[in-house]
């Protein structure tokens, strides 16, 4: 059978959707555009904001407008906390986002026999990490490995802890497993992706955290690059980083989840730190690393924000000197504490991003000419306006002249300059 599937949102679902892909295959379907005639199209849906909500329910309206005699299901997270709307709509098999395998196996038996289903579980009561197929698709030379689901942090502006639940670690021996797996197939990075991944371990309950996953991993497979997905800055210690900087293979960029510069603004997001703890974690960072790459989020117009909270925000991040930021208006998520604030007006919110977004500018500019005369072992991955991109350590994208023999070659590279979004680089190799 021909199987489509759309993902929206986050790294865990782009990795879910790639498992997901692989047992298909394996199974002997074949995976094709969502663009194209299949016999089934997937929506992996995303519920972080009400206009993800949307997407995902504009997706499924265009696959059944579409293909009216295909299977239509969906899955993800809209679909877990919102079953009463999905099931309004016109699809033929619903599932949350518990229990990928089990999702395949009704999809397999609504292709045979086309009979409505619907598999739904509590996200609370989940306590199994669900082991999927490690790996990206084909082609590929960075890897995503899930080593983690679920978060008890209950953000106020957040839905994800209803629909993924607590938190479910995968076990370090098999995660070892995975790693050398991905090694022994070609891949030269893995990125280590979950909701939550700080919280590696704590339902292990052992005494084990992420730097212990990360200690083995490198043990492991010394030849692989290894990149960790989005942290928390109280993760971020003395032991942490002594320790990560003993890892020759570990990239030095750390993407901090920040949301605010602003202590009364991150109270009422229920942050569970303060600036001063996050400036802390950003000062240990740049003691054991040579610039290293730190980079976050930044959420504007949260509830209550007031003229003054923005400023303090705006002058925080001109203290970290972040090398990159994505910014963010924000969003009403209905269903959690935040969408009942006092909100802020749109044209504000609009207003205040185009200002963050402007410092986040002149901060990366200023990290990427901090990169000129330096040389990096960049991994390089296609083909990009007559040249070719790479990643170096610190995830900066790198631009060199060459062609199809770069791919998935690690290769030193002086940075000669940069063009305001990536850097120029000459090989000092040959390929």
């Amino acid at each position: 059978m021909k199987i489509a599937i759309y993902t929206l949102g986050c790294k865990v679902n782009q990795y879910e959707t790639q498992a997901m892909e692989q047992e298909l295959r394996r199974r002997g379907h074949e995976i094709v555009p969502f663009t194209d005639s299949a016999d089934a199209y997937v929506v992996n849906t995303c519920s972080v904001t009400a206009v993800s909500d949307q997407k995902s329910r504009q997706m499924l309206a265009r696959a059944r407008r579409e293909h009216p005699q295909a299977v239509v299901a969906v899955c993800g997270c809209y679909a877990q906390t919102h079953p009463e709307d999905v099931r309004k709509l016109d699809v033929d098999l619903i599932a949350g986002t518990g229990d990928r395998m089990g999702f395949l196996d009704l999809l397999e038996l609504e292709l045979e026999d086309r009979r409505p289903m619907e598999s739904m579980d509590r996200a609370f009561d989940r306590r199994g990490f669900e082991i999927l197929p490690a790996g990206g698709l084909e082609g590929r030379t960075r890897a995503m490995l899930k080593v983690e689901d679920g978060c008890v942090n209950f953000c106020s502006y957040c839905i994800i802890p209803y629909a993924r639940g607590p938190i479910r670690s995968l076990p370090l021996e098999t995660a070892v497993e995975r790693t050398r797996e991905l090694a022994a197939a070609g891949y030269r990075e893995i990125v280590l992706t979950g909701i939550e991944i700080s919280s590696w371990g704590h339902d292990f309950k052992n005494g084990q955290s992420l730097i212990d996953l990360m200690e083995a991993l490198c043990a492991a497979a010394p030849e692989l690059r290894l990149r960790l997905g989005s942290l928390e800055p109280r993760t971020v210690t003395e032991d942490f980083c002594r320790r990560a900087a003993a890892l020759p293979g570990l990239c030095p960029q750390f993407h901090l989840s920040m949301q605010s510069g602003c202590d009364e603004t991150l109270k009422r997001m229920n942050r569970k730190y303060d600036t001063a703890r996050y400036l802390e974690s950003v000062t240990l960072l740049n003691r054991y690393f040579d610039r290293p790459a730190v980079t976050t989020d930044m959420i504007v117009g949260f509830p209550g924000e007031t003229e003054e909270e923005f400023a303090q925000s705006l002058a925080f991040i001109e203290k970290c000197g972040f090398a990159k930021m994505h910014i963010f208006p924000y969003s009403i998520r209905p269903g959690t504490p935040a969408a009942e604030m006092e909100q802020i007006p749109k044209s504000v919110k609009e207003d205040r991003a185009k200002r963050a977004a402007a410092v986040a500018d002149k901060l990366h500019q200023t990290y990427l000419s901090g990169c000129v005369g330096q040389v990096y072992p960049v991994l390089y991955e296609q083909e990009r306006n007559e040249k070719f991109s790479g990643h170096a350590p610190n995830y900066m994208e790198v631009l060199v002249d060459g062609g199809k023999a770069l791919h998935n070659r690690v290769l030193s590279t002086r940075i000669v300059d940069t063009d305001g979004s990536a850097l120029l680089g000459i090989l000092e190799e040959t390929p």
